[in-house]
């Protein structure tokens, strides 16, 4: 399954996501991501601010993946997808520049679509882990 449901959605507006890349030579590089949330139900946006490395992972071909958690329920998701940056005069992103007025941000250098590949649950049990 590559669709966002409610419940993804829900979590990815309430908690934190954190984001993984890897450079060309292999090297992993982690950190959050507090604009990325549902574009549409199989793609996920986030607004690119620091231009650092995450962005030259992106450039240099990696993939993606982010978890979100809910800790106190034992429950989240991690997607793993395709980025593709854009630019100004893009719908991508002037959906970026209106969340960033919206929850006062800066406003962002790109906007960075995740064009969902595969969906796992996070859930503790059985289940962890699990391709949904």
């Amino acid at each position: 399954m590559t669709v966002l449901n409610d419940a993804m959605k829900a979590m990815l507006a309430k908690q934190l996501p954190i984001q993984a890349t890897t450079s060309k030579d292999g090297l992993p590089d982690i950190g959050p991501k507090r604009s990325l949330r549902f574009y549409d139900d199989n793609t996920l946006i986030y607004n690119e601010n620091t231009g650092g490395q995450t962005l030259q992972n992106i450039r240099d071909g990696s993939k993606m993946a982010i978890a979100v958690i809910d800790r106190e329920a034992l429950d989240g998701y991690r997607f793993v997808g395709t980025p593709e940056i854009f630019t100004e005069g893009s719908k991508p992103y002037e959906n970026a520049l209106e969340f960033a007025a919206g929850n006062n941000m800066k406003q962002p250098k790109f906007a960075v679509l995740i064009h969902i590949d595969n969906i796992y649950t996070l859930r503790s049990g059985p289940d962890a882990g699990k391709q949904l």
